[in-house]
């Protein structure tokens, strides 16, 4: 049994890892761009990080922005392999990318137990992640909970939520979720 444990605890990082790479790639996402089948002055041109921008696109040398927002690493790294092919630069490269799991968080604060950041799974909900941190205060205002998604401000009352739980919403990576404090 202690053998299976010590198995099953090793394997948890790769899956991680395996986890982060397959996840879609998102604006602020940073990208770990590796190159290699081309001559050893190019690759040092080339390999670095990259960071993703807000209208999903990174900006390569040689080639400029490429579209790689929505994709996961691998799909991204066939669309950069293709790019510097049909743009002649290089004929056989291979791109390799990572991404760091790590920016993949929902913000929640104000009004609740413990303000923190919680750990975005597909399943999370705007509920389920206030109550992830503790759950609202005493003092919360219940009514007029704001979560902001980019440039988009929406503020949801969870007391409707509460008695109709098909109201609750699905929550995205980056989302912060802000609850006041009531005035009674």
């Amino acid at each position: 049994m202690k053998k299976f444990l010590i198995t099953i605890l090793s394997v948890i990082p790769f899956v991680g890892a395996l986890i982060a790479q397959d996840a879609a790639l998102r604006p602020g996402d940073t990208l770990e761009l590796r190159l290699g089948g081309v001559p050893s002055a190019d690759i040092g041109q080339i390999t670095g990080s990259y960071v993703v921008d807000n209208d999903g696109f990174v900006n390569l040398t040689h080639i400029n922005k490429i579209s790689v927002g929505g994709k996961t690493a691998a799909a991204a790294a066939d669309v950069i392999e293709s790019a510097y092919k049909n743009a002649e630069v290089f004929t056989n490269p291979t791109i390799t990318i990572s991404t760091q799991g790590s920016g993949r968080f929902v913000n929640v604060g104000g009004e609740v137990r413990s303000p923190s950041r919680v750990v975005f799974t597909p399943d999370l909900t705007l509920m389920s992640a206030i109550n992830a941190v503790g759950g609202p205060t005493e003092f919360a205002n219940r009514k007029k909970v704001r979560l902001i998604r980019g440039k988009e401000v929406m503020i949801v009352d969870t007391t409707k939520i509460l008695s109709d739980p098909s109201l609750d919403m699905a929550v995205k990576p980056g989302d912060q979720i802000f609850i006041e404090q009531s005035w009674f």
